[in-house]
């Protein structure tokens, strides 16, 4: 069975959006990246980025959220939107892989673990606002980024637009009104409710004390204090 190795931060979530909306079976593995356990050389065998999520299917690894997300799609022929519109769904799922997920990412960072940073987090701030920006933008008529149906353009956007508030601030998606509209419509969906659950079992670390932070921020410190 597919294993799915899990953390519940805005990557992971794409897939286990997949997860729920096409009814795949897997075995759920958790990862706790605030006690480092994403750096243990039995993790880093599947993932040697040290990143999380990624699958092992019948002993294939495959690792960051889109790759999976494509790779789930074309082995399953779900959520892959119509053949016409191919190059239209690998363009924005880069435009998500290489700037909305990272910029975010880089936003959070500087927002709430180094806010003294101003030029960093000014940076970034106004990089997602014109991610968004580029989005509601391409949303004005439409239901869904790619195509006319879901697909996992949609799933791999909500991950990071789900914590809008925590990237860019109380206002959220408020300013950018065809960007709300699509992600209340993805949200609102049944399988979303499934995807939030699928931790609830699962006793994750959530303190940010000096482990976490050296687990999530290794580079921060010299090398032999990594635990890698």
């Amino acid at each position: 069975m597919l294993k799915f190795f899990f953390h519940q931060t805005p990557n992971p979530m794409k897939v286990a959006l997949f997860m729920a909306e096409t009814g795949l079976p897997y075995e759920l593995v958790a990862i706790d990246t605030l006690k480092g356990e994403q750096h243990s050389p039995e993790y880093r065998a599947v993932n040697p980025n040290g990143k999380l999520p990624a699958i092992l299917d019948d002993g294939v690894r495959v690792f960051d959220s889109n790759a999976i997300l494509l790779y789930l799609s074309e082995k399953t022929g779900q959520l892959g939107g119509k053949a016409e519109d191919r190059a239209e769904l690998l363009s924005w799922m880069m435009f998500i892989a290489s700037g909305l997920g990272p910029f975010s990412g880089q936003a959070v960072h500087f927002r709430h673990v180094a806010p003294e940073h101003q030029y960093a987090q000014n940076r970034y701030a106004r990089e997602i606002e014109r991610h968004y920006e580029v989005l509601d933008e391409h949303l004005e008529n439409r239901q869904f980024i790619v195509s006319e149906q879901l697909t996992i353009v949609d799933l791999a956007a909500w991950g990071w637009l789900d914590k809008a508030q925590v990237v860019i601030g109380d206002a959220g998606l408020s300013a950018y009104p065809h960007l709300q509209s699509w992600f209340e419509r993805i949200n609102s969906r049944p399988s979303v409710a499934v995807a939030r659950d699928i931790a609830k079992d699962i006793d994750f670390k959530s303190a940010m004390d000096e482990e976490a932070r050296q687990a999530l921020f290794t580079s921060n410190y010299p090398k032999q204090r990594r635990g890698q």
